[in-house]
């Protein structure tokens, strides 16, 4: 066999690069111990953390809305209700026509699920109460997730166990056919007395039927709000496409016959796009989780989070200036010319294993990493800002989602955030510290503001000096003089 030089050259070239390889700290090829340049490991920063109240948000243009009362043994209680406008059957809004004498046959309130829910689906029974709101929804300015609206009597109800992920049967109602059983999307059906939408719907001059803003202002909207049996859960309605909605089935004369009556089908949706839908939350925390929220929190080893716009954690690297002064020092090897170069840092964030995360109040799935610009505004780390597309170019660090972070390892029962670009900015002086947060997410989105579209908390360990498990900055580093 006989080798070119260019095949010789490609051997040897290969051979070296595979001897160099001894471990993945080490950056370059093997070179004499005065020039090579190592990658080193600083785990012993202090990170420390404080649960806070979460901030309040927008309860509207939600993607999905969250609904449900539970009682969670550490936490406490945490409810979740939504208000909503109902707008008139035609997508044109002309005047809808109930014909001559109409009279209900009955009103169903139809609430479509989505696949998410937290809590107990399998034994506790939720009570949920329909109300009628006191005031015009779709006139007011914000729709806060603090909101308690007002209401007027109850005028409809629903008691029994729920089933986010099965279809119903129903029975609808065909013009000129036979009524028909039909399948459709996992919903909660709730019954509305017949005299509440006689008086308030069918009852209404054609004038408050023809034009939205004059039915918002007769109508008002509705109030939908839950207790729950055992330990109860939250589950989550769809109002972005066209299930949500007010089925009215009446009857009204003939048009060519007075003595026969006609049964009629006729849907008011809500959605929206057509007028308000909002949610409301409210906690009432446990004694433990109010000493941590009071002005002296009495010292502990755990730190809370919560969804829900319920809590969240202020993290801080206090010591970060230290680590680099250190390294500057002659003793260290280092010169007042010492620079880092950050290789990789990871926030690792175990969860508490001495605590309550067991079904059905299990850890959140994902969580955030933001932190307040010199404002006080929530942006994301530079490690996520990935932009707005035709608004803003993000940072060019920026890595992916996968790559960033925050997802639940329920193996070695922790979360990991790559915060590369982030650390080295704070040892650089480019950025300062003015806060960092960390908080439960949606699984399928990320959450800047705070989460009410997932209902999950988790229960994670401070951070301690030489720990099997905490919360730890690891910092893989090159030194340069």
């Amino acid at each position: 066999m006989k080798f070119t030089k260019q095949d010789l050259l490609t051997m040897l070239i290969g051979l070296f690069l595979f001897a160099s390889c001894k471990d993945s700290n080490t950056i370059g090829l093997d070179l004499d111990d005065a020039s090579q340049i190592k990658g080193d490991l600083m785990d012993t920063t202090t990170v420390t953390s404080q649960t806070l109240r979460d901030d309040v948000t927008s309860g509207v243009s939600l993607a999905r809305y969250p609904f449900g009362f539970m009682t969670d043994g550490v936490f406490g209680t945490s409810s979740a209700s939504i208000a909503m406008a109902v707008a008139l059957p035609n997508a044109d809004y002309s005047t809808y026509k109930f014909g001559t004498n109409p009279v209900i046959d009955s009103a169903v309130l139809v609430l479509p699920y989505t696949s998410q829910v937290y809590g107990d689906t399998t034994t506790s029974v939720y009570t949920v109460n329909v109300e009628q709101l006191s005031l015009d929804l779709s006139k007011e300015k914000t729709y806060q997730s603090d909101k308690n609206w007002p209401v007027d009597a109850t005028v409809g109800t629903f008691s029994g166990k729920i089933r986010p992920t099965t279809k119903t049967s129903i029975t609808t109602v065909v013009k000129g056919g036979p009524d028909t059983l039909v399948k459709v999307v996992p919903q909660m059906r709730i019954k509305l007395t017949n005299a509440f939408i006689q008086t308030n719907i069918l009852d209404k001059d054609s004038l408050t039927l023809s034009k939205p803003n004059n039915f918002f202002k007769s109508f008002k909207g509705l109030k939908v709000s839950a207790t729950a049996s055992n330990k109860g859960g939250i589950m989550f309605f769809n109002f972005a496409g066209t299930d949500g909605k007010l089925e009215i089935y009446y009857k009204k004369q003939n048009a060519t016959t007075p003595t026969a009556k006609d049964t009629v089908a006729v849907s008011f949706p809500i959605g929206a796009g057509l007028g308000p839908v909002t949610a409301t939350v409210n906690h009432g925390y446990t004694q433990v989780i109010l000493d941590q929220l009071g002005t002296n929190p009495p010292a502990t080893d755990v730190t809370y989070l919560q969804a829900l716009a319920g809590l969240k954690n202020k993290i801080s690297f206090p010591y970060l200036k230290n680590f680099i002064a250190d390294l500057k020092k002659p003793a260290n090897g280092g010169s007042p010319n010492t620079k880092v170069i950050v290789n990789k840092a990871e926030l690792v964030i175990d969860l508490n294993s001495n605590t309550t995360d067991v079904v059905p109040f299990g850890a959140a799935q994902r969580l955030a990493l933001y932190r307040f610009d010199i404002a006080g505004q929530r942006v994301n780390v530079p490690d996520n800002d990935n932009g707005i597309q035709n608004v803003y170019a993000g940072d060019p660090r920026a890595l992916g989602e996968a790559l960033f972070g925050g997802y639940f390892d329920s193996v070695r029962n922790r979360y990991i955030f790559t915060i590369t670009a982030y650390i080295q900015d704070l040892l650089d002086g480019k950025t300062q510290d003015y806060g960092t947060f960390l908080a439960p997410s949606s699984l399928t989105e990320f959450n800047l503001s705070p989460s009410v579209t997932s209902a999950a908390r988790s229960i994670i360990n401070k951070h301690k000096k030489n720990p099997a498990s905490g919360l730890k900055l690891n910092i893989f580093y090159t030194q340069i003089n």
